[in-house]
């Protein structure tokens, strides 16, 4: 049985009426990877023999007739910035390149509890930092679509993963985009929470107020059911909100008539691609005529987003990052002298370029007397931005807009030019300054390329998302595709 492009809701259903054994699945997946991963590169580190022992464990529960859960026995793999008990953790850096946690993220746990079964650790921007999965100390991830092409990042190894059917499904960490981006870029679904409902715990810090983890998935219905088993509060984490539970699944077939669908102006302006934004008002025009109401609005602090998020983000940064200096764990430096030469060599060797630049722009802005000028500010600033969407969401249901300002680009062509690559992000940074949900679906190609399309939504409102976001990707009208790696 060819089980390429198969969902995690498809997959279920086989293996509960044992058409399938986890096993064989487990063992198609590790074949498949042999097969592309030297072109697609999504993985830093594959655990064979774990996954194939626990799919055995859950092969013999389902002989003996158990009731197991959505996802046992079905393959994910996951970014390389949560932490895995006894699996090297290491943020795609040299600074963590040996690094073996004790213990697990509590996603992690909560996937191994579902009897879920871990395939690797993907590649991502070191410390999640980067747009295009080039700053990774180790490789560059490529996009299936086009291996000439980034798949986005920091989530890029993830993303590229589950197009390329390296894995069933994947997890990935947003600080400002880094799910939704790659998963335009790679054409499939990608959901940032609301900040607090999946919890943080064990997801090495980049910027404490802004990340979150979330789905990347084949389809909505899986969006749908990751979610379902990786929200929830956490006493582990001081950011998790104590909520009661829901499940994402129901209100998907709820339908969008009389729905309510906002499209700011500042999202659809000359800085987009015209045929990316052409892409958009078509899927806008589907979900119209299903019943929704769409108006145009404005979100006026939009055109300070980005300036905000590189300015509150490394300043977290540098603090957050602060903890490596080769005294407690991580990478040391081989020669030194003294205790300052010690820290100072470790964080010049252990750290690329990329995270130096964002630490040194971080600690700048928290310096004594730039703090008022630039954090204070921006942090202002931020309160505007929530505002703004709180204003929106007080006449409309969700905000829809294009997911990235541009098709994929090529490999090399911003890596050297930072603002380029930042300017990558204008169309999610505001959902992570707001801690608002948003979700990332494919809406078409151009030129052989997924265009991506951000359904956003109102604090722990993501059955709202998804149900948008099902009634387009069960009425789309263009012809979905796979790519074809050569």
């Amino acid at each position: 049985m060819d089980l390429n492009n198969f969902t995690i809701h498809e997959l279920r259903d086989k293996l509960r009426k044992k058409e399938i054994s986890s096993e064989e699945l487990v063992n198609r997946y590790f074949k498949r990877i042999e097969k592309v991963e030297g072109k697609v590169e999504s993985y830093i580190t594959l655990t064979k023999e774990e996954a194939l022992k626990k799919a055995k464990e859950v092969d013999e529960k389902l002989a003996k007739g158990e009731e197991l859960g959505d996802l046992a026995g079905i393959p994910v793999a996951v970014k390389d910035n949560i932490v895995t008990e006894g699996v090297k953790t290491t943020c795609g850096s040299k600074m963590l390149e040996n690094f073996v946690p004790p213990y697990d993220a509590t996603v992690t746990k909560k996937l191994k509890d579902e009897d879920a079964i871990i395939l690797g650790k993907t590649n991502l921007d070191e410390f999640a930092m980067g747009s295009s999965t080039e700053n990774s100390a180790f490789k560059t991830t490529k996009n299936p679509w086009d291996l000439s092409r980034v798949p986005g990042g920091s989530s890029g190894g993830s993303a590229a993963a589950v197009v390329s059917d390296e894995a069933v499904y994947a997890l990935g960490s947003s600080t400002g985009g880094s799910i939704r981006q790659p998963a335009a870029f790679c054409g499939i679904v990608g959901l940032k929470p609301t900040y607090g409902l999946v919890s943080r715990y064990g997801l090495v810090a980049f910027a404490s107020s802004l990340d979150q983890i979330g789905p990347m998935t084949k389809d909505v219905e899986d969006c749908a059911i990751v979610l379902n088993n990786i929200a929830g509060y956490d006493k582990m984490d001081s950011t998790s909100v104590n909520r009661e539970k829901v499940d994402y699944t129901k209100a998907l077939k709820e339908g969008v008539k009389g729905l309510k669908i906002a499209l700011p102006k500042e999202y659809f302006d000359d800085r987009i691609d015209s045929r990316v934004k052409d892409k958009i008002y078509d899927a806008v025009k589907v979900l119209e005529g299903l019943g929704a109401e769409v108006s145009e609005v404005s979100l006026p602090h939009s055109e300070y987003a980005l300036s905000t998020y590189y300015i509150i983000a490394p300043a977290e940064a540098s603090s957050n990052l602060a903890r490596f200096d080769g005294v407690r764990y991580g990478y040391r430096t081989e020669n030194y002298n003294s205790i300052d030469e010690l820290f100072i060599k470790t964080r010049s060797e252990g750290f690329g370029e990329e995270v130096k630049r964002r630490i040194m722009v971080g600690t700048y802005c928290l310096s004594s007397g730039y703090y008022d000028a630039y954090y204070k500010r921006a942090q202002k600033v931020r309160t505007l931005i929530k505002k703004d969407f709180e204003d929106v969401f007080k006449k409309y249901d969700v905000i829809i807009s294009p997911t990235t300002p541009t098709l994929p680009f090529k490999i090399g062509e911003k890596k050297e030019d930072p603002i380029s690559m930042y300017l990558s992000d204008i169309l999610t940074v505001s959902i992570n300054l707001a801690g608002v949900p948003a979700l990332s679906m494919p809406c078409g190609y151009i030129d052989g390329l997924p265009v991506g399309m951000q359904i956003i939504g109102k604090a722990f409102d993501e059955s709202t998302i998804l149900k948008t976001a099902y009634a387009y990707e069960q009425n789309s009208n263009y012809e979905k595709k796979t790519p074809e790696i050569k």
